[in-house]
């Protein structure tokens, strides 16, 4: 797949496409506000200053597909992204969440997009050292005991000793025995390598010791700090000595765990966070959803101002300098996409300097019958081919057919007319419905092909659907 410094436009939009039904004003203007990063990098550093991203603020019911094109704009160009609701902010001064978290978050978020890249490039290295420990504790060597001797060589050794202390474990981690390989052990252990890779003992058991996972600290104190930059029970986590807890995993799952701690030691942190920041702040993609919610006609009848969290939003998507815990980044070049249902506010009433910092402004279209037709048929993710997959694991092969799928979309279409519009997301329901008692049935049925017809929706549906009250409850 190309990456999104040479992906054109309408290449963008033919990958939304495979995902999201419509909405074809929306995928073309995220589309140009991509290429506009590309073609910003072309240009001399001085004018690159001078260009801004062209933010974007998205209007439209929910369920029309805000959100999906969004997430999946930053994973076709491999890019940073986080959703974030403007409703969870409030204005300083408050307890809750300041604004600059959100970009925080997506400096976590480009940590660890980058760490995965590093990850894969030096996983062959190790993969190798992880089947080396996961065959040593298969076939243990020869342990030679060296404390004595250790102690003999350390002035406090025979103290800690006398006192029932191993000097080696101060530190706390378990220092590794260190083993004499005889040759029979080494022809052993590379017999036992070559079954693992062949995955010949993926299933088998084994004890194995991992770094014990500290739970962070959420703390007022910890949220204070959070806004300059400080996670403070990462820092007490790293004054406490390191833990190590046994567990009984598979091997598949020790070399999984193995991998990971291997490419912790292969790569240099310093280096993914100094990438990580610099991707965050030229290729991220922040999403605020609801930010018709703060203005001074939304809908939240919260005591903290709504205007002063769009005030406090305003620097960020202006341009400002944030601190984080691997260093500052700016926000001058990261892509925002606004949006919001705008049923009781609208655009104009957001302040009118935030208004001007989303020049770009998209309506998505309310979703048809035709619409919904298609968004269980044609995208690669498909509601119905998703039911299909999971069914075929009971060796159940379901078909829907033409009319069945034609009925289901018209009353999806029916329901979000008459109650509340929800879009896409009403198809979710209403499948549930109708496939309620073939999932339950599923596991006992063995086998077997089922057709899905319009008779057997409508036995489902019909009497739910023609009862406004009833629909409004299960539909």
């Amino acid at each position: 797949m190309k990456t999104q410094g040479n992906m054109k436009p309408r290449e963008i939009v033919s990958e939304l496409d495979k995902y999201i039904i419509g909405q074809d004003a929306a995928k073309k203007s995220v589309a140009v506000a991509l290429r506009n990063r590309y073609r910003r990098l072309q240009l001399d550093d001085e004018m690159q200053e001078e260009i801004t991203p062209k933010n974007i603020l998205m209007i439209g019911p929910t369920g029309v597909g805000k959100t999906e094109i969004a997430r999946r704009l930053a994973t076709i160009v491999h890019s940073p992204f986080i959703k974030v609701e403007a409703t969870k902010f409030t204005e300083v001064g408050y307890i809750g969440r300041d604004v600059e978290s959100m970009v925080r978050d997506l400096v976590e978020s480009a940590i660890q997009l980058v760490k995965k890249q590093q990850y894969a490039r030096v996983y062959t290295q190790a993969e190798k050292k992880a089947i080396d420990r996961v065959a040593k504790i298969l076939i243990p060597g020869i342990k030679k005991e060296k404390r004595q001797s250790n102690a003999a060589n350390n002035p406090f050794g025979a103290m800690f000793q006398n006192m029932g202390i191993n000097p080696n474990q101060l530190s706390g981690e378990e220092p590794e025995e260190e083993e004499e390989v005889t040759a029979e052990i080494s022809a052993d252990r590379d017999r036992i390598k070559q079954q693992i890779r062949d995955g010949l003992l993926d299933n088998r058991e084994v004890t194995i010791k991992v770094v014990e996972q500290k739970k962070p600290v959420n703390t007022p104190m910890n949220a204070g700090m959070e806004q300059m930059g400080i996670d403070l029970s990462e820092t007490l986590g790293a004054l406490s000595p390191k833990k190590k807890v046994e567990r009984n995993v598979t091997v598949r799952e020790a070399i999984d765990v193995f991998v990971q701690e291997e490419s912790e030691k292969l790569v240099n942190n310093e280096d993914i966070h100094a990438e990580a920041l610099d991707l965050a702040q030229s290729a991220g993609i922040i999403f605020i959803d609801e930010i018709d919610k703060i203005t001074s006609k939304g809908q939240n009848d919260g005591t903290v101002s709504r205007e002063g969290v769009q005030r406090d939003i305003l620097p960020i998507v202006e341009g400002s300098q944030v601190n984080t815990k691997y260093g500052s980044i700016h926000t001058d070049h990261i892509l925002f996409i606004a949006s919001g249902a705008f049923h009781v506010s609208k655009p104009s009433d957001l302040i009118p300097e935030l208004q001007g910092r989303f020049p770009i402004r998209v309506e998505l279209e309310d979703l048809t019958k035709d619409d919904f037709v298609k968004i269980l048929t044609e995208p690669n993710n498909a509601l119905i081919k998703q039911y299909r997959e999971m069914l075929k694991t009971e060796n159940i092969d379901m078909t829907f057919t033409y009319e069945s799928i034609e009925r289901i979309a018209e009353i999806a279409y029916e329901v979000n007319s008459e109650t509340d519009n929800i879009g896409a997301r009403r198809l979710h329901t209403i499948l549930e419905k109708v496939l309620e008692d073939l999932l339950f049935e599923a596991p006992d049925m063995q086998m077997g092909e089922i057709t899905i017809t319009e008779n057997y929706v409508d036995d489902k549906l019909k009497h739910i659907a023609s009862d406004k009250d009833l629909s409004r409850y299960i539909l």
